[in-house]
């Protein structure tokens, strides 16, 4: 099991930037597809990154190409989402995730093992 804690979010305006991390711990951090999902009200969650952690391959949503990098520190166990050009429709509840084993699934929420606490994104246009 992998315990997971989010910070970072924030409101900003539409054009702006923010950068949310999760650290983690506890389990074994070599082999998981670290992620972000995100939960706006009255919609489902839905994934936003990936990324590998012996790999590093990352994989990303059509909606965030371009403007959102994922990232991770081994050395710290902590996960990374630079999120630049924000558009309010990227308001939302955003939630670290991490996935025993490979990627294969990143886009889906029901895969996930553990969820750290969400951090709220809110961008006003």
């Amino acid at each position: 099991q992998v315990q997971l804690v989010a910070s970072g979010g924030g409101s900003v305006q539409a054009g702006g930037s923010l950068r949310l991390s999760c650290a983690a711990s506890g389990s074994t951090y070599s082999n998981y597809c670290m992620g972000w999902f995100r939960q706006a009200p009255g919609k489902e969650r839905e994934a936003v990154a990936a990324i590998h952690t012996r790999s590093s391959t990352t994989y990303y949503v059509d909606s965030v190409k371009g403007r959102f990098t994922i990232s991770q520190d081994n050395a710290k166990n902590t996960l990374y989402l630079q999120m630049n050009n924000l558009k309010p429709e990227d308001t939302a509840m955003y939630y670290c995730a991490a996935t025993a084993g490979t990627c294969t699934r990143w886009y889906n929420w029901q895969f996930v093992n553990d969820w750290g606490q969400g951090t709220q994104v809110t961008v006003s246009s």
